[in-house]
């Protein structure tokens, strides 16, 4: 008998991990019924990150009335944990940058407000631990909209509230906390983050991540100029220099943003929820790791969540298998992430939307079918 660890990834925009996990189980127990199959879905911090953590506490979820990017209203999800105590909140329930139709993205104009109001919602359920995973965002406020919505004001020089979105971060002069509407001090926040980006510069939120959120080259420069200014205003404020902290960065300077508003640590993302999900443990009793995500690129090789079990399972020599919608490594891409094998679930030519629908039926029969092959080391 084989014991085979199923821990792979959401495959996003097709499938929660959760049932990229049950797929894949699915389709290895038909070929080999006889293995031991242990189903862990993960997630690095980032989107699908709040249903793993939520589950594996044996919480539950909450529906929240947020705004969206646009202060628009949505509705947004948390997970609480089984004890209560701690919320789990993924930044992208309240401004994802899939909330956005493609021509409305422009991160000048995007807020981070329905986040705080994310937040707010896990205080008034009785939390407070949050766990907040901030990927996939729309946004390049620096948290200003976040913290909005939790009482901050923003007055520019005239004394005169800002609306909390990136174009107004360079107007910013002074911070109002007068009316918070909630005590930070009876608040612990682990922000799950895998960038080490500092706010502002060449390697800043701007100038990294902006052009994917809709702004020109111009608006890099304003939102760059902008995040620098109101480090300063920061800075004046809280007494520290958040705009060199590695991650400070992330998300749009959401990093900062946690870091000042809401006291927050930052804390690598699969790292974290590797360690919330008992993987080690799961681990040392595995013979065979399967895992995956939606694509295997070069990118892999910088930190995602298959390098983190690769370089785990490495140490106690166990082969890592891992699932795909696109493969792009190269031969020598998939031996440096340490990978046995990289397997891609297409088939047949098809639209992306054709493959999207398809992932659930596609990973069960590329489990199936690599199972049928699957010979434990030792055992040829």
């Amino acid at each position: 008998m084989t014991r085979i660890l199923i821990a792979p990834d959401s495959f996003k925009d097709a499938l929660p991990a959760v049932e990229v996990s049950q797929a894949i189980a699915r389709g290895w127990q038909m070929a080999r019924p006889a293995d031991e199959l242990v189903v862990l879905p993960l997630a690095d911090g980032g989107e699908g990150t709040l249903e793993v953590l939520t589950l594996q506490s044996d919480g539950h979820f909450e529906k929240v009335e947020v705004n969206d990017p646009l202060f628009r209203p949505v509705e947004g999800r948390l997970g609480l944990s089984g004890d209560g105590h701690t919320a789990f909140v993924e930044m992208a329930q309240a401004a994802g940058i899939q909330l956005l139709a493609r021509a409305e993205r422009n991160c000048l104009y995007t807020t981070t407000f329905g986040v705080g109001e994310l937040i707010l919602g896990a205080l008034e359920r009785g939390a407070r631990r949050i766990l907040l995973g901030i990927g996939s965002s729309a946004t390049n406020d620096a948290g200003i909209g976040m913290a909005s919505a939790l009482g901050y004001r923003f007055l520019d020089e005239r004394d005169e509230e800002l609306r909390p979105v990136g174009e107004n971060l360079g107007r910013i002069r002074q911070i109002d906390d007068s009316q918070l509407r909630f005590d930070p001090a009876e608040l612990e926040v682990t922000v799950l983050c895998d960038v080490d980006n500092p706010l502002f510069g060449p390697r800043g939120a701007a100038h990294t991540y902006a052009r994917q959120k809709g702004a020109t080259e111009e608006g890099v420069l304003l939102l760059d100029a902008g995040l620098e200014s109101f480090s300063t205003v920061l800075k004046g404020h809280f007494g520290r220099d958040f705009s060199q902290v590695p991650g400070a960065g992330a998300a749009g300077g959401m990093g900062a943003g946690a870091l000042a508003f809401l006291g927050a640590v930052l804390r690598p993302g699969i790292q974290t929820v590797m360690e919330l999900t008992g993987f080690d443990a799961r681990l040392e009793q595995a013979d065979l790791v399967i895992t995956g995500e939606g694509k295997v690129d070069e990118q892999t090789l910088y930190g995602k969540l298959i390098l983190g079990i690769t370089r785990k399972a490495a140490a106690r020599q166990i082969p890592v298998l891992a699932f795909c919608g696109t493969l792009e490594a190269t031969p020598a891409q998939i031996q440096a992430i340490g990978l046995q094998a990289a397997f891609s679930l297409l088939t047949r030519p098809c639209t992306l939307e054709e493959a999207i629908a398809a992932t659930a039926d596609q990973l069960e029969q590329l489990a199936f079918n690599v199972a049928r092959c699957w010979n434990p080391p030792g055992s040829y």
